[in-house]
């Protein structure tokens, strides 16, 4: 077997960053022992030998840049009329074909205030893209018709504050509270054509929340065994939204969402890693105006991940995850690579 060292212990925690904000990919010397540590050493040892631990260490910067490709389609038919027989249907049949595109370029910085508690802050911009196709089965008509949208946006920043709870025995335990703000393009600023939907695409969700997390973290030489708790809580707001060229205004409650993520990173070598995961997220149902509309549904998001990490060197390293929907809910697929680079 072989010695986890601060190396493996740190390209592990990068390949975690989606649901573990533990991503510092410094790398010092590995120390060599034979006998199980009582804790894992990062270089948060070397600013503070009393309190290391596994987040942004004190007085480090982590400057990470990341591009994002999301993918997801949908097909469906709709029956605008009634069945008269399971296989007699009167009315009319419709077919839609629906693909969206999202590439999201995005900056972040982490900052360690002590080894325990560091500081984050993203900036995302959001190009969309929207393809739709509809048909009428039995009307007659020859083709599709197809519309395309696209736009380009600043997203929602976001802020976070990390703090790691105990320092000096496994499981390591994680506890977040992350901000997201409106910068984005609303979804109720944007006309909506009633046939098609939105006739500009939105580049935000419109609503400010709120997101408590709790994260472990688990050391397993030579592996990394991770789970991740959290509930977004999304404010609730008045809006007032444009469709087909009137003015509809709205209290509208956006559902919240609770996730629950885990996985495993396992180390090749100092310079090299790869995890996997799952993910799951429940979107509870939106309520407009104090009640529940009889079309509001309950989202079950579920997708499985992977990653690889590769330290390019002392400061720098590379990590490409993919990740792939596993119900109709959530995106087809998605691709990020990110590029940290930590300021000592």
């Amino acid at each position: 077997m072989s010695t986890f060292n601060n190396k493996s212990f740190i390209a592990l925690l990068a390949l975690i960053s989606g649901t573990v904000a533990a991503e510092t990919e410094q790398a010092t010397e590995p120390t060599q022992s034979n006998q199980k540590p009582k804790r894992v050493q990062t270089f948060g040892d070397l600013l503070d030998p009393e309190l290391p631990g596994v987040l942004t260490p004190k007085g480090s910067f982590v400057l990470d840049t990341s591009l994002s490709f999301t993918q997801n389609s949908s097909n469906t038919v709709s029956v605008v009329g009634y069945t008269v027989l399971p296989s007699l249907i009167v009315g009319l049949i419709e077919a839609n074909d629906t693909d969206r595109t999202t590439l999201t370029f995005g900056l972040t910085g982490r900052y360690g205030i002590t080894n325990r508690l560091e500081v984050e802050a993203r900036i995302p911009w959001v190009y969309r893209y929207d393809s739709i196709s509809r048909r009428s089965v039995n009307s007659g008509s020859d083709s599709a018709e197809t519309r395309t949208f696209d736009s380009s946006d600043l997203g929602d920043i976001e802020a976070a504050f990390k703090y790691q709870i105990n320092m000096d025995t496994a499981p390591y335990w994680i506890a977040g509270l992350r901000f997201k703000t409106t910068t984005g393009t609303s979804p109720y600023d944007v006309p909506v054509d009633t046939q098609f939907g939105f006739e500009e695409l939105p580049t935000g969700s419109g609503f400010p929340s709120i997101e408590p997390s709790v994260t472990m973290i688990m050391p397993m030489d030579p592996a990394v065994i991770y789970a991740n708790l959290s509930y977004i809580w999304n404010i609730k707001d008045d809006v007032t939204s444009e469709i087909d060229g009137e003015s509809v205004r709205n209290e509208i409650d956006l559902g919240d969402t609770v996730g629950f993520s885990a996985g495993m990173g396992f180390s090749v070598n100092p310079k090299f890693s790869f995890s996997l995961g799952l993910s799951h997220r429940t979107i509870l149902k939106s309520k407009v105006d104090g009640s529940t509309p009889s079309d509001a549904k309950l989202l079950q998001l579920d997708s499985i991940s992977m990653g690889a990490n590769y330290a390019i060197n002392p400061e720098t390293t590379l990590n490409v995850g993919v990740s792939a929907g596993l119900t109709a809910d959530a995106p087809d697929f998605q691709l990020t690579v990110r590029v940290p680079y930590t300021l000592r």
